[in-house]
């Protein structure tokens, strides 16, 4: 085992994680739709979140790595079968190609090992299901408008709804549409590729293709985030023999940290070249990939980061949905911020900057340039900042941002 102990041999262990992200380089994926689907090929997930006070977090994951992205292309990519929607750690755009991985999942769900509802009403199930074969797609809202028009029987709101999203998490629904948050459920048969491989795959496979993810994605990992929020006791099992056994066999490695923490990487990536540190801050989505897993981003950037959107008021530190902040290959701040869409403004409420080594002036013009980018991403003309920390550079940033006016 590798003891890292040089601030510099952290420092490069960051920017392996941080390359394998596809957050070092500007187009690390291409641009456009083309870039969008190779960043979720190679990222094999990207979070969907419901929050809107900025752009949704699956837009904002892609918008940190591809550029000419544009939200509406992640619907195209659906429509097109390029990617499909399921359930990860959470919900996700996942691509095609990884949908047999689902099945273990949705296997579990139909046949009762574990459940998404307990008691499932399978008399709704088959009318609906009945339905949508012989009417075609339908959506929540179709369910919910007709509750209203009627008031009583099977159609009630929440027995359908649920029997829909039962029917959607065991497999027998995909989802072939989205208009915002509205989804159109059609049977998988008639929304899945016909190339696409639906063979079950073993537990070794499974675990196979979760190591190989991750270190495609994360550079370095560890044995937790491999299975993360994963509760399948033999996959982890798996997962574990899996890596044991290339350890052995030195195709990976193992490094140790100064805190303890342990973490596993492709044997000899420690000496591989890596894509030059830029001088661009990015502004990253609570959900992104490269933060997720908060013991892992604690462990590594010695960042301790907690989104407190969940959080009551009164116990909230830095605000309601802080953003993190990167900036050569070191998490150096959040911002709290609001897009008002109506009136085309970005009210940053809070901006805290940690301690760090980097000049101020490169900092705060690093700052503005990616606020610049940020605002237009928000379709936001305007920007204002209320509160800054340090409070010695409130009025140094808020002169700086005038400049974007």
């Amino acid at each position: 085992m590798i003891e890292i102990t040089q601030p510099q041999a952290l420092a490069r262990l960051r920017r392996i994680s941080l390359a394998a992200q596809g957050l070092l380089q500007v187009q690390p994926f291409g641009y456009g739709m083309a870039g969008a689907l190779k960043a979720i090929n190679h990222l094999g997930y990207v979070q969907i979140d419901t929050i809107s006070v900025v752009e949704r977090a699956h837009h904002h994951v892609l918008h940190s790595r591809v550029p000419k992205f544009k939200p509406a292309m992640i619907n195209e990519l659906l429509l097109n079968g390029d990617i499909f929607e399921y359930w990860s750690h959470a919900a996700a755009f996942l691509p095609i190609d990884d949908f047999r991985f689902s099945l273990p999942y949705k296997h579990a769900l139909k046949s009762g090992l574990t459940h998404w509802y307990k008691n499932p009403d399978k008399k709704i199930i088959r009318e609906l299901l009945a339905r949508i074969r012989s009417e075609g797609p339908l959506r929540s809202r179709d369910l919910e408008t007709e509750t209203k028009k009627t008031g009583t029987g099977w159609w009630d709101w929440k027995p359908a709804k649920k029997a829909l999203e039962q029917m959607y998490m065991q497999g027998d629904l995909m989802v072939c549409n989205r208009e915002g948050f509205q989804k159109s459920y059609d049977l998988t048969e008639r929304v899945l590729p016909s190339q696409v491989n639906t063979q079950m795959p073993s537990i070794e496979e499974f675990a196979a293709h979760l190591v190989d993810q991750q270190l495609r994605c994360q550079g370095l990992l560890s044995l937790k985030g491999i299975t993360y929020l994963r509760r399948n006791a033999e996959l982890r099992r798996a997962v574990k023999d899996l890596v044991n056994d290339r350890l052995g066999q030195r195709i990976l490695e193992q490094i140790q940290l100064g805190s303890g923490e342990v973490f596993i990487l492709e044997s000899g990536a420690l000496e591989c070249p890596l894509p030059r540190m830029s001088n661009r801050m990015l502004i990253l989505s609570p959900f992104d990939n490269a933060v997720i897993q908060r013991d892992r981003l604690r462990a590594l950037f010695e960042y301790d980061y907690q989104i407190e959107c969940y959080v009551p008021e009164a116990k909230r530190q830095y605000g309601y949905f802080s953003l993190p902040l990167l900036y050569r290959g070191e998490f150096i701040g959040r911002m709290d911020c609001k897009a008002h869409r109506k009136v085309s403004h970005l009210e940053i409420k809070s901006l805290y900057l940690e301690d760090h080594p980097f000049d101020e002036d490169f900092l705060i013009a690093a700052f503005v340039e990616a606020i610049k980018k940020f605002k237009q991403f928000q379709q936001c003309d305007a920007v204002s900042l209320t509160n800054a920390y340090p409070k010695h550079l409130t009025q140094r940033l808020r002169s700086a941002l005038d400049s974007l006016a």
